[in-house]
């Protein structure tokens, strides 16, 4: 109790403080430029580590129990198309930040903040990248701020280091984020995690999860009033290592049993890794959603994402407040120790199929998005900047998010955007035997290039979400329109691209 006592004083003292230097920043700003307009809508932005398409009872699991977003999606609507802006997570979170696609930001790839990291070596050599989020973006947080927000981030950063923490990109607060991607595996999610920024390690055997949502609501309860706010909140979960509540995994541990696939073995073994330090290794792949502790750790997930519908409406706040909850990148579902299955989606994390690309993408607010249960136009992580800015009755920055289209006229009821076509570029080995290469969808087309080979892969995504069939040979003329239109927005985007490694030939065949 004294721990938590502690903490609360610990963010009333953070939150005045914020509220002082905010104040004022405002009065310094008075005779200089003013705020665009006069903002009142709340922003929640919940951003989950590794979550995939199909993780949730409301998008197809039916291992998983997902009660409360299952609630926050009857509430709102449900982006069935929605897609990651890229299938590793420094990338996307570059690209919800800035509105921007990561080639055009230039962080294309996991960032990694040690000299021991070289690139990775196949075919090709990995492609040169960013390794933070460049300061001179105005981010979305800055944006807010500007415009009379508290803007606060917690969780997982993972941006770059100190110069580039979310202090620098325009958050008041910033609670346990820093430049590391995942918790020490040697410490994990239970308390103590040996996390920066925050103001101390709980009680022994505190989940984090639960930390960081208890946080959340501390900012809210402690908000100042009349002065709108923007959580980020990057959960840490469901990145590895996988490790939920013991309760909780023999809860899930009897659920497989019931189902009769506790028995069944999960992964099957595929083809050799493409990378010169994986030699000898084959990928695995999982074909089941049946792990017991994964499954455990999303119903804590999911029981922290209903704390926190639950403290809205105690706060009398749910009808001012966009809700935003959304994943940085597939499911991991290549690896020995994968534990979750994207299936009917192709592979996952690190993958430029869609079960790397595609994740769930629920928006709610009370009484202003009618629950209109699914929509099915294709969208992407650059969207939620200027979503945001709509939601919040701010002009859009078009200099900003030139990559994002506002997602806000559909969740009102209208059908389609306007945009004309969205794209990838992973110019890099992925962890999780993915190859260097580059998309485009249009329509229900997708086409992907791979720079190995330059190979060219054509899919149907309306018939075929599972990319199944290669059309490549029986539409040529659309492979090569598409593959046209992809060349020339690389273009556009000065997009960096692998290059030949002039060892290959003395590598061992793969």
């Amino acid at each position: 109790m004294k721990a938590k006592t502690s903490r609360r004083a610990i963010i009333k003292v953070a939150v005045t403080l914020a509220v002082v230097f905010s104040v004022a920043r405002d009065v310094a700003k008075s005779s200089g430029q003013q705020a665009q307009s006069q903002p009142h809508n709340n922003v929640v932005l919940i951003l989950v580590d590794d979550l995939g398409c199909s993780d949730l009872s409301c998008t197809g699991s039916t291992f998983y129990e997902t009660p409360n977003i299952d609630r926050l999606r009857s509430e709102g609507v449900l982006f069935t198309d929605s897609y990651a802006a890229a299938s590793v997570c420094s990338p996307t979170r570059a690209s919800i930040l800035t509105g921007k696609y990561p080639a055009r930001v230039g962080v294309t790839d996991v960032i990694v903040t040690t000299d021991k990291i070289h690139p990775r070596r196949g075919q090709l050599i990995d492609a040169a990248y960013v390794d933070h989020l460049p300061l001179k973006e105005v981010s979305l947080a800055t944006a807010l701020k500007n415009n009379g927000y508290q803007t606060w981030h917690l969780g997982k950063w993972h941006l770059g280091g100190a110069p580039y923490f979310p202090d620098k990109h325009g958050f008041d607060i910033n609670i346990a984020g820093s430049e590391r991607g995942m918790i020490r595996p040697h410490l994990g999610y239970f308390s103590p995690w040996g996390l920066e920024h925050l103001s101390d390690e709980g009680t022994p055997g505190e989940y984090l999860s639960d930390r960081l949502t208890e946080d959340a609501i501390e900012l809210i309860r402690n908000r100042k009033q009349g002065k709108p706010f923007f959580l980020n909140l990057w959960y840490y979960c469901v990145h590895m290592p996988i490790q939920a509540k013991p309760d909780l995994t023999a809860k899930y541990t009897a659920k497989a049993q019931r189902l009769e696939i506790d028995e069944i073995d999960p992964l099957t073994t595929g083809e050799p890794y493409h990378t010169e330090h994986q030699k000898g290794l084959h990928i695995q792949r999982r074909l089941l959603q049946s792990d017991p502790t994964y499954a455990a750790m999303i119903e804590s997930l999911d029981t922290n994402i209903g704390r926190l519908m639950d403290c809205l409406d105690e706060q009398g706040i749910a009808k001012d407040t966009l809700f935003v909850f959304t994943s940085d990148n597939g499911g991991v579902a290549t690896k020995e120790e994968a534990p979750t299955s994207n299936r009917p989606f192709r592979e996952g994390k690190g993958w430029m199929y869609e079960g790397g690309l595609r994740v769930p993408l629920i928006m709610r607010m009370t009484g202003t998005i009618e629950p209109r249960g699914t929509c099915n136009e294709p969208v992407i992580s650059t969207d939620l900047y200027p979503t945001v800015l709509d939601a919040a009755g701010l002009a859009e920055m078009p200099d900003q998010h030139s990559d994002g289209v506002s997602l806000w006229p559909l969740t009102r009821g209208e059908s389609s955007l306007s945009r004309d076509a969205i794209f990838w570029h992973y110019p890099h080995y992925g962890e999780f035997n993915g190859t260097p290469s580059s998309a485009i969808r249009k329509g229900d087309w997708k086409l992907i290039e791979f720079f190995e080979d330059d190979n060219l892969e054509l899919y149907n995504l309306a018939n075929d979400p599972s990319e199944a069939q290669n059309l490549v040979a029986t539409q040529p003329e659309l492979a090569a329109s598409l593959h046209a239109q992809l060349k020339g927005w690389r273009d556009e985007v000065d997009a960096h691209y692998p290059r030949k490694n002039p060892d290959w030939k003395a590598s061992p065949d793969k």
